[in-house]
Order: C-alpha cells, then sequence, then structure tokens
C-alpha cells in the first residue's frame, strides 16, 4: 500500500541544519526537473510582483523571499516541514517507531517543486503550489504529469495506492486506475451530501493514520481498504473503470 498526499501550502522552515543533498533525494531521476522548477520559482520569487505572479498575499512575503536562496536554506525531513490540518490529523510524531518506518516507506508527498519525494526526504520549506505557471516551465501539473508517469511507475507496480490529493495535486500524476483509490470525504444532510474541504483535509488525515498505524496487514485490494476505513467511519466504495480510479466515500456525521 501506498498513500498519496499533497503538500502543505503551509510550512516550518527548519532551524538549523545543511542544505538539501539532492543526490539523496528520492527519485533522483527528478532532479533535472527540479532544478529546472526550482531555477524557474527563484528568479520569480525575486520579482518586484513576485506575490502577485504566485497567487499570494502580502502576509507570505517571507516565504516568497525564502524562495530565492532555497539551495542554501536548511532542509529537514519532509514530515517536519510540511504541516497544517492533514499532517496535523496525521501525527507522524505521535506514532510510534515501528509506525514511523511504516510512513517513510508508505508515503509518497507529490510537490510542485520536488515533483515526489517520501517523508525521509530532506526538504527546506518553499511556497509554490501546483497551480502555478512559471516561466521556461509553465503550468506545473503539466510540467510534472509525464515525469512522475516515468519515475513512479516501477515504485507503484503492484501496491494498493490510496489517493488522498486535492484536485490540484491529483492533476500532475494519474497513477493506473486499477490499483488507485481516491479518497473522497461528505458530510450528508437529509440525505443530501456536501463536500466540506477543511474537514475533508483533516479526514484524509487521519485516514493515512488509521492506515499507518492499525494492526494487521496493510489493504491490498480496494475492498480491503473499504473495510479497513469502515473500523472507524461510515464508507462506501465506487467501482472505477480503464480510465478512472475506484472512489473511497467517507461520509461524515453532520
Amino acid at each position: 500500500m501506498l498513500i498519496l498526499l499533497p503538500p502543505s501550502e503551509g510550512k516550518t522552515p527548519a532551524a538549523r541544519g545543511s542544505a538539501v543533498d539532492w543526490p539523496s533525494l528520492s527519485f533522483p531521476e527528478l532532479n533535472t526537473y527540479r532544478a529546472k522548477v526550482l531555477e524557474a520559482l527563484g528568479t520569480v520569487s525575486a520579482h518586484e510582483d513576485a506575490l502577485a505572479l504566485l497567487g499570494v498575499g502580502a502576509s507570505l512575503q517571507d516565504d516568497v523571499e525564502r524562495n530565492t536562496r532555497l539551495h542554501a536554506e536548511p532542509a529537514a525531513p519532509a514530515h517536519q516541514i510540511y504541516s497544517g490540518v492533514l499532517y496535523d490529523a496525521l501525527g507522524y510524531k505521535t506514532l510510534t517507531p515501528a509506525q514511523r518506518r511504516k510512513a517513510d516507506g508508505s508515503v509518497l508527498v507529490i510537490s510542485a517543486l520536488w515533483g515526489a519525494i517520501r517523508f525521509a526526504d530532506r526538504v527546506p520549506a518553499y511556497r509554490l503550489s501546483m497551480g502555478t505557471a512559471l516561466p521556461d516551465v509553465g503550468r506545473l501539473a503539466s510540467f510534472w504529469k509525464p515525469q512522475l508517469s516515468a519515475a513512479l511507475a516501477e515504485s507503484v507496480s503492484g501496491h494498493l495506492l490510496v489517493d488522498c490529493r486535492s484536485s490540484t495535486y491529483a492533476a500532475a500524476w494519474a497513477p493506473p486506475p486499477a490499483q488507485t483509490v481516491a479518497v473522497n470525504v461528505f458530510t450528508q444532510v437529509n440525505g443530501v451530501r456536501k463536500v466540506v474541504s477543511h474537514f475533508a483535509k483533516h479526514t484524509r488525515g487521519e485516514l493515512a493514520r488509521h492506515l499507518l498505524a492499525r494492526r494487521g496487514n496493510a489493504p491490498q485490494t480496494p475492498v480491503q481498504l473499504l473495510k479497513a476505513t469502515r473500523e472507524k467511519w461510515a464508507a462506501e466504495l465506487v467501482d472505477g473503470s480503464a480510465r478512472k480510479p475506484h472512489t473511497l466515500n467517507i461520509i461524515l456525521p453532520n
């Protein structure tokens, strides 16, 4: 089983430490493309209209300035850098050592800057969304799609993929539909379902934690994933097709 996560928009910078060690990153075949995105991001972030070009507000000025020096910024494991609702719910720090090892091997983060990384990969904090377009790179989801398809093919082969990404990050890579289950979260009031974005992030983080922390074998099929999910939530499975992944719908109580 592999769990696909988006990065958090907010990140916690490392206070100290060495800069990113490119050869040590997972999927080193992506390094050429990572370097191209990092260079374009640094150029845009130094522009006088950087905030507008990156689609962020004035409160994120320091984050954008940090983008101009990412080669030298302290790096830390991705599970420390990424913060926010989903990652708080996952709670990596409170997992047991065995569960952390499982997370390090089972979680893939699809990133606008790094393409794909694992939890133990050391990276600096950065500010960049997959929905952004950069000079000489273009729209990042389109840029990464062929690169990730090639780089991840062998690593995901034979695994059940639990896709907890948002639509913005799902656009960057379409894993094999037959082995992928996209996770949706709804509330239901008077028989009417509503998508709740904040609670969706939180519940996806809780689901990731549950799958990493529960006893027994990891789910190997969509049906086994449904069974594991129903240990904590009301849920249903919608079968996929040759072109569409399966869908796991979690229904939260009103």
